[in-house]
């Protein structure tokens, strides 16, 4: 299986001195659908935020093999694909449809190209019909799955949602499960929700103060009581 993502060793301080990551080693594999959890602060975001090059590794970060820096940053931002917790943060444009074609055309798409990518995202998520809509009259679900769009508009390999459910009703929680169901792409979810990472994700990875303390099967590891219990996640 081929590894997408490798982090070796990865430690991160912000400029407060906060250490928010501590010898951090993990790989991510093509088809992998990662759930990465821990209590608040664990530096869960931290760490996916060097994915795509927001916070730089020094090299400890590797895409395909090759290092996330300055020199490739555009080719990493195609192909890792960030969705922020607040789908506001990535909806700015007018209607839906320049919002998902924000990408491709900045990539230099043609007009056809761009129409054509943003048809396909669209359908992916399940909002075919609303390229005229304002975004901001949408309901925080299908915010969430338009900023979902704009990221796969521009056919990335690796998936990465920060806290997908968060403020969803159970209707919207569930046309998002589908959603991201459906998408056969690599995908490393952020999440609290234990009834979606048990759905979605095969492959759990526990964050406790900047440190892996747990990567294996999802339900053995919500199996152990114990472990979850010792890293404030017990009531999961």
């Amino acid at each position: 299986m081929r590894e997408l993502i490798a982090v070796e060793h990865l430690s991160f301080s912000y400029p407060d001195g906060q250490q928010a990551l501590s010898n951090v080693s993990l790989g991510i594999y093509e088809g992998d659908s990662v759930a990465i959890v821990g209590p608040n602060g664990a530096g869960k975001s931290t760490l996916v935020l060097h994915f795509n090059g927001i916070l730089r590794s020094n090299g400890h970060v590797k895409l395909m093999g090759r290092p996330i820096d300055d020199n490739n940053l555009k080719w990493v931002r195609n192909r890792v694909g960030l969705v922020f917790q607040n789908p506001d943060d990535q909806l700015f444009s007018p209607t839906v449809f320049d919002d998902v074609a924000f990408g491709p055309m900045n990539m230099g798409y043609s007009r056809f190209e761009v129409e054509r990518a943003v048809e396909r995202a669209l359908g992916l998520v399940g909002m075919s019909g609303f390229e005229k809509r304002s975004p901001h009259h949408l309901s925080i679900g299908e915010k969430r799955r338009v900023a979902i769009a704009t990221v796969l508009s521009m056919a990335p390999e690796v998936l990465v949602i920060d806290e997908p459910t968060s403020n969803l009703d159970p209707r919207g929680k569930r046309d998002l499960v589908d959603v991201l169901m459906g998408l056969s792409i690599t995908k490393i979810i952020i999440s609290h929700d234990i009834e979606l990472v048990k759905e979605l994700c095969p492959r759990m990875v526990i964050i406790d103060q900047g440190m892996i303390v747990a990567d294996g099967n999802t339900t053995n590891i919500l199996a152990d009581k114990k472990l979850l219990t010792a890293h404030g996640l017990a009531t999961m």
